[in-house]
Formats: C-alpha cells, sequence, structure tokens
C-alpha cells in the first residue's frame, strides 16, 4: 500500500475543525434530534440509536452510531435478502429494503439517521471529512488495494456522498475515496463540507 500522509500541521488542523464542526452541529441541530428520537420512538419498536461496528484508520473497528432506520431485527434479516443485493462488490444495498421502518425511510431520505456521526466525529472516531466506514464484514472481503481506503480516519462525507451514492457502483466508490486520499487538503475538506449541505436533504440517490 502506498503512504499518503499529509503531515502533522493538516492534520492538527484538521482536527480542530472537526472538533469545533460537531460541536456546532450538535448545538445547532439539537431539535432535530429531539424531534427525530421522538418519531422513531412513536413508530416502531427498540431503541432511538442504532449501534454497529465499522473499520476506521488502519482497519481499527469502534461503535458507529446512526439513528435507527430499520427493525430491531435487521441484521437477522440481513442473509434473507443477500441475493437481492443491487451493489457490487461486498457493500449490500437494495433500493427497497423490507427492514426498513416508516421513519426509517424519511430520515434516510434526508440523511438525518447520519447526524449521531458527529459524536463519533468529537470522539475521534470519524472525520467530517473522509471515505465512509465500511462494515467489519464487509473489509473481510477487501482486496489490498480496496484496504487503502483505510488509510485514513474514515468521514462523515466524502465524493461518494456529492457524487451520486447510490448510483455508484462499488469500484467507483473506491476511486473515488483514494482520489480523496491522495489529494485532499483543507480547502479540499471545506469544499466537501459546503457542497454536503446541498445534498443533504432530500437526495435522490440516498437510501
Amino acid at each position: 500500500m502506498e503512504d499518503y500522509d499529509k503531515g502533522f500541521l493538516y492534520e492538527f488542523i484538521k482536527r480542530i475543525i472537526d472538533i469545533l464542526g460537531a460541536l456546532v452541529g450538535l448545538i445547532l441541530l439539537s431539535p432535530v434530534f429531539i424531534i427525530t428520537a421522538i418519531a422513531i420512538k412513536l413508530d416502531s419498536k427498540g431503541p432511538v440509536l442504532f449501534a454497529q461496528n465499522r473499520c476506521g484508520k488502519d482497519g481499527k473497528t469502534f461503535k458507529m452510531l446512526k439513528f435507527r432506520s430499520m427493525v430491531v431485527d435487521a441484521e437477522k434479516k440481513l442473509k434473507e435478502l443477500k441475493d437481492k443485493n443491487e451493489m457490487s462488490g461486498p457493500v449490500f444495498k437494495i433500493k427497497d429494503d423490507p427492514r426498513i421502518t416508516r421513519v426509517g425511510k424519511f430520515i434516510r431520505k434526508t440523511s438525518i439517521d447520519e447526524l449521531p456521526q458527529l459524536i463519533n466525529v468529537l470522539k475521534g472516531d470519524m472525520s467530517l471529512v473522509g471515505p465512509r466506514p465500511p462494515i467489519d464484514r464487509e473489509v473481510k472481503e477487501y482486496t489490498p488495494y480496496q484496504m487503502q481506503r483505510l488509510l485514513v480516519k474514515p468521514g462523515l462525507t466524502c465524493y461518494w456522498q456529492i457524487g451520486g451514492r447510490n448510483n455508484i457502483d462499488f469500484d467507483e466508490w473506491v476511486e473515488l475515496d483514494l482520489k480523496y486520499i491522495r489529494e485532499r487538503n483543507l480547502w479540499i475538506d471545506m469544499k466537501l463540507i459546503f457542497k454536503t449541505f446541498f445534498v443533504l436533504f432530500g437526495d435522490e440517490n440516498a437510501r
């Protein structure tokens, strides 16, 4: 694997931006958190938050937080749906996933389900910008080339989020992530954060 180290100064400033951005986001979006939590509890049985094992930098696993958008036994039902996968590579995605709740469809469409990851950013598991953290079971199927996605801290947004998301196959997704890893700098990070706001709510590719 190649080494795409960008130096201490970049990583230090990026971490400061992450902390400030996560704090501001959590404060400003607190009403959305409260309303979403109430809606989830009223819509279906189960916890408000869903914690899933994801792989971070260098393959280190952590619990990534999301608002629960599926039924509580969604992981168990996954085996029954494997043959309906619409995504190439080790990633599983289908357009009309029967495991998704009514509220889940809305918070996925608007990407509200991803907002608790601001807590992961604050903790240092994730960054505001970086490749999306893959599920640990998916990483077991990665080739050495695909493993390069794990050379940097994962993020809330990257090229994949603003470039088509589920209309992009896995190989292209990997190439976009590696492009970011090679070229990343503070200007690109800020630009990706800014562009994400325009695709956050009502993105037709979100699911």
